[in-house]
């Protein structure tokens, strides 16, 4: 029975990143880029999950990892959105190339 679960939730995460890498990809709304992202972050944490039930707790430490990252990356990436918004009165990144060299 524990397999069975674990199959759908491995499913189920690499759904959820496939959709995120593909937001990722097309989109070109830097805020939708940015939940993209989290998503595929999210992805992570429940394989990382549904994964520490089958060979221990090690997969729930790595969670706090990641949502620290995540945390991080939340405050830093909205703090760069928002200047550039600021700035360039856009989040569509094909609008803007402050980023490049």
């Amino acid at each position: 029975m524990l397999t069975g679960l674990l199959t759908e939730a491995l499913v189920v995460s690499a759904f959820l990143f496939v959709v995120g890498t593909f937001g990722v990809l097309v989109r070109r709304n830097a805020i939708i880029m940015f939940l993209c992202i989290e998503l595929q972050l999210n992805a992570v944490n429940l394989s990382f999950v549904a994964l520490s039930r089958a060979l221990g707790i090690e997969g729930q430490l790595y969670v706090f990892f990641v949502m620290t990252v995540a945390a991080a990356e939340a405050a830093v990436g909205l703090a760069i959105i928002i200047s550039i918004f600021r700035h360039y009165e856009t989040v569509n990144v094909n609008n803007f190339n402050l980023l490049k060299w």
